[in-house]
């Protein structure tokens, strides 16, 4: 049987994909009742201003009653190295890894912000 499946994503990306997922780190900021913010680190980028984390994820918590509870996740990325389309799968590997480790798996509407890589994602459980 002929293999089918065309992987598309250049060998060198999914190095730095998987480097870069293995030292991603992350801090707490800031917490409300309804509200997190974490500073993200990423071993190759950073804030060029700062010299810190290369961005931040905001999660904010939607309580409407007892049975709905829904999540609004926004990662900025600071880096600007990060806002080139030519890194388009490593913002969206990181920012997929950051909704599984810091909201799980909850209703969840995201919306990155990383330049020409800005999208807007819905995950449902």
């Amino acid at each position: 049987m002929e293999k089918k499946i065309v992987d598309v994503m250049d060998p060198h990306m999914r190095k730095q994909i998987e480097e870069e997922l293995k030292g991603l780190t992350f801090t707490k900021n800031f917490r409300s009742p309804s509200a997190e913010e974490w500073y993200v680190f990423l071993p190759s980028y950073q804030d060029p201003i700062t010299g810190g984390a290369a961005g931040k994820v905001i999660v904010h918590y939607n309580l409407f009653d007892t049975k709905e509870i829904f999540i609004n996740t926004t990662i900025i990325f600071d880096d600007p190295a990060l806002h080139h389309s030519s890194r388009h799968h490593l913002v969206y590997a990181i920012a997929d890894e950051l909704v599984n480790r810091l909201v799980g798996y909850a209703d969840t509407l995201l919306s990155v912000h990383s330049g020409e890589n800005s999208y807007n994602a819905e995950y449902k459980n």
